[in-house]
């Protein structure tokens, strides 16, 4: 968020809207949160995808940030939720990072979705490999992904 803040973009962030009661709504309202309603007319979930992809149909704008690790410790495996709601809300993935080594932040490449997971989750992982993190040690690019 501080590097979203740096670049002088409007922040905002996906929380459940059951999150969204009195004492918090006020506080996460103002720091940009945007509601996922996973519920549909039917009374069954949505997917976390599927509720997402609503947010950019009801945005004219809209600059949605997920981290894909999922978490602040090492993981060898990403979530990978993140290209199907661009995949399916036909958006472009802007890759963000930041680089603590070169002291470095920014977003430096664009990859519009083509569907071939394999093909684009590849570029995706080899871009994430030039970068190095606060904590080296905690991150690593998917292996699966990045063959």
């Amino acid at each position: 968020m501080g590097a979203i803040r740096y670049m002088k973009l409007n922040q905002q962030f996906a929380i459940k809207k059951e999150w969204l009661r009195f004492p918090f709504k006020r506080l996460f309202l103002s720091l940009g949160a945007l509601p996922i309603d996973r519920s549909n007319t039917l009374g069954e979930k949505k997917s976390a995808v599927d509720a997402m992809v609503d947010l950019f149909a009801n945005h004219d704008e809209l600059r949605l940030v997920i981290t894909p690790e999922g978490t602040r410790s090492r993981v060898e495996k990403w979530k990978t939720g993140f290209y199907y709601v661009a995949l399916k809300a036909n958006v472009p993935l802007a890759l963000g990072f930041i680089d603590y080594e070169k002291r470095e932040c920014g977003v430096a490449k664009v990859i519009y979705p083509t569907g071939d997971f394999k093909a684009d989750m590849k570029l995706i992982m080899d871009f994430y490999n030039n970068f190095k993190g606060k904590n080296p040690e905690n991150f690593t690019v998917d292996t699966e992904l990045s063959k």
